[in-house]
């Protein structure tokens, strides 16, 4: 079963490549297998192989394979390397462990969000993933930023795999059994036929999973090895974009931009107690201010009556009055009905708040719905163990 493909192709203007769109190195791969391909963020990418819905399913019940190779992924050396780039990010990279990683933003002046991240603390450096359509406007900004004696490597010659969902741990461990011992957000360098690859137990989906960095001339062969288990199978942006709705993650461009600040699109918790306090960061004056007064609007999970889903753009209403818009929308297959996030006043934000969103001419109603919308099935360590 097809259906429409999501808002994540809607925006033209995400495309960093002015002479056309790149090739992913797995592009023959995902040809071969059948991918529809479609450009985003300046690649030729696979939105779908069977079918969106039927991808979305495979992937909650088994394991998914996502090309995500058109991000950015960065190393940074130097001395104290840690504390600049504490002066970037407003999270707890001091406090950072070797083999963990952490969920951060990079801030403008104004505290608006200029991208969210992935970054690791490795054993001789540190290591980052950034979005694949605002990389190299995240380069730009991190050269001019970090001081000369700090070492920035766009690592353009490795590819990124995600392998996502319940049966991912038995399906990797199949081919690299150590991996098994990862937690979430625990990474570590591991081995596969001779080939160095970088793994952590993280992902966009909401379910346990894994993102793999290996050098771009081994992810064919690689790809071959996790689809020939019969736990996985390739899944395009189609379903990635559903699963990361429904598990209610945000995607930069459309539910957060340089605009809003973290404390309004309810991400706080990537900023610990000490950074909050203390700052040191780019765009901290905003940061502590909201946190002192409150924010005028903020991102909210919206569920949605009938099955006509509310699509990015569609205008919020309180009685006749325009409090908010949708910033993504679409059927959630999991949940069996529309779901969507959107930007609302605060004062309409309360869950369980009666709202109305104006669809095709229609006002559909809707209800200010805690998020996620389906529960995050992380893979962590049992309490006391």
């Amino acid at each position: 079963m097809t259906t429409e493909p999501s808002e994540i192709l809607a925006d033209p203007d995400t495309d960093p490549v002015a002479s056309g769109p790149e090739k992913l190195p797995l592009d023959a791969w995902h040809r071969a297998q059948g991918g529809r391909m479609v450009e985003f963020a300046g690649y030729q990418m696979p939105i779908q192989y069977e079918g969106i819905m039927a991808e979305h399913a495979w992937t909650r019940t088994h394991a998914g394979l996502f090309d995500v190779s058109h991000m950015g992924q960065l190393s940074f050396t130097g001395e104290d390397v840690d504390a600049a780039l504490e002066t970037v990010l407003p999270g707890d990279i001091l406090g950072l462990k070797t083999f963990r990683q952490r969920y951060s933003l990079l801030l403008n002046e104004d505290g608006g969000i200029l991208d969210d991240l992935m970054v690791s603390r490795r054993p001789d450096d540190f290591y980052m993933v950034v979005n694949g359509a605002t990389k190299y406007d995240d380069i730009g900004w991190l050269r001019e930023q970090l001081p000369d004696a700090i070492t920035m490597n766009h690592m353009e010659d490795q590819a990124l795999l995600a392998l996502q969902g319940p049966e991912a741990g038995a399906a990797l461990a199949a081919l690299i059994p150590a991996t098994a011992d990862l937690y979430f957000m625990q990474c570590d360098q591991f081995e596969y036929q001779g080939v160095p690859f970088w793994i952590s137990r993280s992902g966009y989906t909401g379910e346990d999973g894994f993102e793999i960095s290996l050098p771009a001339e081994s992810a064919s062969a690689f790809a071959d090895a996790l689809c020939a288990l019969e736990q996985v199978k390739p899944i395009g942006l189609g379903a990635r974009d559903s699963l990361r709705l429904e598990a209610g993650l945000p995607l930069y461009g459309h539910d957060i931009d340089e605009r809003v600040s973290p404390i309004a699109a309810d991400l706080g918790f990537a900023i610990s107690k000490r950074r909050r306090e203390h700052g040191g960061f780019i765009g901290h004056g905003r940061i502590a201010r909201e946190l002192t007064e409150g924010v005028p609007a903020r991102r909210v999970g919206l569920a949605v009556d009938g099955r006509l889903p509310a699509r990015e753009g569609s205008l919020i209403f309180a009685g006749e009055d325009q409090v908010g818009t949708v910033t993504s929308g679409g059927f959630a297959p999991t949940v069996g009905a529309p779901t969507a996030m959107g930007w609302v006043a605060t004062d309409h934000t309360a869950i369980g708040t009666t709202l109305a969103i104006e669809v095709r001419g229609k006002r559909l109603s809707a209800t200010v719905a805690a998020m996620p919308f389906v529960p995050h099935r992380y893979h962590r360590p049992k309490p006391g163990a």
